[in-house]
């Protein structure tokens, strides 16, 4: 992993976070793994990548060049970039090469993108202009250097589980046009939206009987669709090369909370320290990507100072979450 540009010091300072010591835990065994003991470890490693997804700074309106800038500056292994400000890029005459370079410059891995399409619309012809505009965007973020773009479900009103094979199928499409540019959907869980519910993503994934298959996770949204954590349990982590990471607050019901409310993790009630020891027993090693839509943050603090406590809480959760 890279690493991070804040001493453990300087993180703790800023999070607030006293991290105890003197027992087992599973971030000694992720050391003697690697065959040092935890006091030989740099301090500041971790076994995931933190990533930023720009939804976190979209209230800034900045251009993408600009946002993958920042990302680096504030200490990011990697970055989810969305389509459409890839897109806005290149009408003003810059190249997804061009940014795939920039990526590259900075350090960063392109670890996913974020994509809108009605891929699995139950209208015919919704359907084949959705499986057209995905791979078109697979075929953007091949160009851009990435393996992973996002397949949330839009063009369906609800689930019907008598439709569970027809819905591999057209999952089954947009796999296999990904394979011909080296690109990956990842299906989306929705705590809000058609699926929320875990094991029908899951189901739609082992239905496809495609071993490139995976799904794209967030704690909110595992919260939100009513989900276990404990359900976890049963998947590879292995197979999800991205996890979205935020928080929800207390005082707002399940059924009511929206994408607005969430907050920095660590600032709400999500038990990361019984969840992401269970990501990590199942074989997670990817990339945690800190997503955000809360404009009161971008209302009352600039992007750098949202992006430094965006990457320090996100930081400081895992580390505590591992002791």
């Amino acid at each position: 992993m890279r690493k991070n540009k804040m001493t453990r010091r300087e993180m703790l300072v800023v999070s607030g976070a006293a991290l105890s010591v003197g027992r087992l835990n599973l971030f000694s065994t992720y050391a003697s793994q690697k065959g040092h003991t935890l006091k030989d470890q740099d301090e500041d490693e971790i076994p995931f990548r933190i990533c930023l997804n720009t939804s976190t700074i979209r209230g800034y309106k900045l251009p993408v060049d600009q946002q993958i800038d920042l990302c680096a500056e504030a200490g990011f292994d990697g970055v989810e970039l969305w389509v459409d400000d890839v897109e806005t890029y290149m009408s003003k005459g810059g190249t997804p090469e061009s940014l795939n370079r920039q990526i590259k410059q900075n350090g960063l891995k392109l670890e996913n993108m974020i994509s809108f399409s009605t891929w699995i619309a139950d209208d015919s012809v919704l359907q084949k202009k959705g499986v057209r505009k995905m791979r078109q965007d697979m075929e953007l973020t091949a160009r851009l250097g990435g393996s992973f773009i996002a397949a949330p479900a839009q063009g369906i009103s609800h689930f019907d589980r008598l439709k569970l094979t027809d819905y591999a199928k057209r999952y089954c499409t947009i796999l296999k046009e990904g394979a011909q540019v080296g690109v990956t959907p990842l299906i989306e869980l929705w705590g809000g939206g058609v699926f929320n519910r875990l094991s029908d993503i899951v189901a739609i994934a082992i239905e496809t009987k495609n071993s490139q298959a995976s799904i794209l996770l967030d704690f909110y949204h595992l919260f939100k669709g009513g989900n276990s954590f404990d359900s976890l349990y049963q998947l590879n982590g292995k197979t999800f090369p991205v996890f979205h990471i935020n928080d929800y607050p207390a005082g707002i019901t399940r059924e009511k909370l929206k994408d607005a409310d969430r907050v920095f993790p660590g600032d709400g009630i999500c038990p990361f320290d019984k969840v992401i020891p269970i990501l990590y027993q199942t074989g997670f090693r990817g990339a945690f990507s800190i997503e955000l839509f809360n404009l009161a943050y971008s209302d009352s603090m600039d992007v750098k100072e949202l992006l430094r406590k965006s990457y320090s809480s996100t930081y400081s959760i895992i580390k505590k979450s591992l002791i």
